[in-house]
């Protein structure tokens, strides 16, 4: 009782004084920003950070506001601005819910959140390695980012979920991505109006590449069409968030979104239980003409003489990297070499390739393990809660298959779905021990 007691001291004592600080470094920083960079990337930055100073100042009333504001600013993917920092503002949103995830969120730790933290402790034990081999500045921070992705994204969103958030947080990171598909839209039907009939990359709320839209539209997409009883959102809002985000995928012409996804659906439409909700399984007769086109396009691609197309490029970007993998095969060149120099100096379109070159065969078998540990844990949890985390994670490594893995809101937006999912879980299972021994009192009193 005691240790408890204290404990709700602190945590107020620290949510006074933290509040303030952050309140005036945040001011500072916009204004920073603002007379520094007339440009519309400095706007972004300094509305997000403004929202995470309005968050810390309802700190005392909602300990987990920062967090909670910090999620639609997950899917802003331009750089921050912030000094010489190659920072995004989804890198600085995740670091500011991070500190107020460790600072004020609940514990203990639920058994499968705490199994996938160790699971990335393994990982991030399997790239240490090439940290140590190739000493470079970029490599170490690097390894403390992918760290911040997986363990800091699922902390985040357990902090959410366990403190009752879980639905106010989802629902901003639907909004997030439904504003991303309007603006999708938007950009798409001026595009077309000039003859242009090629992937949109969307030029608001912020311009972002094809892909990154695509993929996290997907990412709300899986959430939007789960729509488990605890989110206790309608079904007409749902399907509408829904199609909508689906509107925005198909104009992007992602395709690795777009399978993504039809992997996610599948699953969510097997699967009983999932989310508390039946899924009708005739969605799965509209995917099918889905893959087929995917495919059909994937394959005029391989076939065209064209050199230069996505498939072709991507299919050379592949044969270029196992030959610079076999340069370091054991520990890789180190996180982020495509910095540094060197006749391979791009991102490998694919995540085990990516690790392979980039740790070695060590990184990518602590890579393989993680992901299968993880999918298991999360398969094993009440469908109810754990069938939109593993599918939602799912997704994201289906994406990575066909392009980039480590880009920062691609990996931390569906940890923290995840994260959220396992909150709550622990968030409903402590509400029925409270009702059966609130339930079980007067019995025992008599």
């Amino acid at each position: 009782m005691q240790t408890a007691m204290w404990r709700d001291r602190l945590a107020q004592w620290w949510a006074g004084a933290w509040r303030w600080v952050l309140m005036a470094a945040g001011a500072v920083v916009a204004v920073t920003v603002l007379l520094g960079q007339q440009s519309a990337m400095g706007l972004v930055t300094a509305s997000a950070i403004a929202g995470l100073v309005i968050a810390a100042a309802l700190t005392p009333r909602v300990p987990l506001a920062v967090a909670l504001m910090a999620t639609p600013a997950l899917f802003i993917p331009v750089r921050a601005g912030l000094g010489g920092a190659d920072l995004s503002v989804s890198d600085v949103a995740l670091a500011a819910a991070f500190g107020t995830a460790i600072l004020l969120g609940h514990r203990p730790y639920s058994r499968p959140l705490r199994q996938i933290l160790w699971l990335n402790l393994v990982y991030q034990f399997a790239t240490l390695f090439t940290v140590i081999v190739n000493p470079y500045a970029a490599n170490t921070v690097e390894w403390f980012h992918a760290w911040l992705l997986v363990s800091g994204a699922i902390i985040v969103g357990w902090a959410l979920g366990r403190a009752g958030y879980a639905r106010p947080a989802l629902i901003l990171m639907i909004g997030a991505a439904c504003m991303i598909a309007v603006g999708t839209i938007v950009t798409g039907l001026i595009q077309f109006s000039r003859g242009d009939l090629g992937p949109v990359y969307p030029s608001w709320p912020v311009e972002m590449h094809k892909n990154f839209a695509g993929t996290v539209m997907a990412f709300a997409a899986v959430v939007a069409y789960a729509n488990p009883q605890w989110l206790s959102l309608t079904r007409g809002w749902a399907r509408a968030a829904f199609w909508l985000l689906c509107v925005g995928i198909v104009l992007t012409q992602s395709r690795q979104a777009a399978l993504g996804l039809i992997v996610a659906v599948v699953v969510l439409a097997l699967r009983r239980g999932a989310g508390g909700n039946r899924h009708s399984r005739l969605v799965l007769l509209l995917l099918a003409p889905a893959v087929w086109l995917i495919a059909v396009m994937v394959l005029d691609q391989v076939s065209s003489d064209n050199q230069f197309n996505s498939a072709n490029t991507r299919l050379e970007w592949l044969r270029a990297m196992f030959a610079y993998w076999k340069e370091a095969p054991v520990f890789g060149h180190g996180l982020r070499y495509w910095y540094q120099g060197g006749w391979a100096d791009f991102q490998p379109p694919q995540a085990e390739v990516e690790v392979a070159v980039s740790a070695g065969v060590v990184g990518l078998i602590g890579f393989i393990v993680m992901w299968l540990g993880i999918l298991v844990i999360l398969w094993r949890v009440d469908p109810v809660y754990g069938t939109l985390a593993f599918a939602v994670l799912l997704s994201r490594l289906v994406q990575s298959q066909f392009d980039l893995f480590w880009v920062a809101g691609q990996v931390s937006i569906p940890f923290v779905i995840a994260g959220i999912c396992l909150g709550a879980q622990a968030s409903a299972a402590e509400r029925r021990e409270s009702f059966t021994a609130d339930l079980a009192a007067p019995v025992a009193r008599r």
